[in-house]
């Protein structure tokens, strides 16, 4: 029981911060989710050395893009469609066909430009990876997006889809990785 007591007094702060706050809030909750997936990711890989670069990219692309825009995407969602039946389904919709390819292409490319590499790597690792990612998130992530739209409350749902967004920046984290190795392999094998 001693234990709940500092749960409950972050957990009433941050909903307040949330209330009085909430795109500083969910950006801030987006950077500090991104950067430990990727930490996560590269613990998995077996890195001796973090890198710090990509920690950092990753976070501030939590905290410039994910977190603001969720936050304002998800509310244009809500009120496009008055229909009760339909919304849903229109709000899947749209973060599906819209919202997903976005921030795909965002993601890739301005990660990679802020972990201070060239604006030809970013396009590089734009359309190397781009269809691949895109594919993998509409099949692994609809759903648990469609049980977001579903089930949980609007305020909640750009912290939920950070969490969703926690395991899913594992599995680009690894792929931008792989691409990455290729890449040089590429360009020794060019050199040599």
């Amino acid at each position: 029981m001693s234990l709940s007591k500092p749960f409950y007094s972050l957990l009433g702060a941050y909903f307040e911060q949330l209330f009085n706050h909430p795109v500083r809030t969910k950006a801030i909750t987006s950077c500090v989710i991104a950067s430990s997936a990727n930490y996560c990711s590269q613990k998995i890989a077996g890195t001796k050395k973090v890198n710090t670069d990509t920690l950092v990219a990753y976070g501030l692309f939590g905290l410039i893009f994910t977190g603001p825009l969720s936050h304002l995407f998800y509310q244009w969602l809500e009120r496009i469609t008055n229909d009760r039946r339909f919304k849903q389904l229109m709000m899947l919709l749209g973060e599906r066909a819209i919202f997903a390819p976005a921030i795909t292409a965002l993601s890739l490319y301005f990660i990679t430009r802020f972990e201070g590499k060239s604006h030809e790597d970013g396009v590089s690792n734009l359309n190397d990876l781009y269809k691949l990612i895109l594919v993998n998130n509409w099949k692994y992530l609809t759903m648990p997006v469609l049980i977001n739209f579903r089930f949980v409350p609007p305020m909640l749902r750009v912290l939920v889809a950070n969490i969703i967004g926690f395991c899913w920046i594992v599995f680009l984290s690894a792929k931008r990785r792989k691409a990455e190795l290729m890449r040089r392999q590429a360009e020794e094998q060019r050199n040599s």
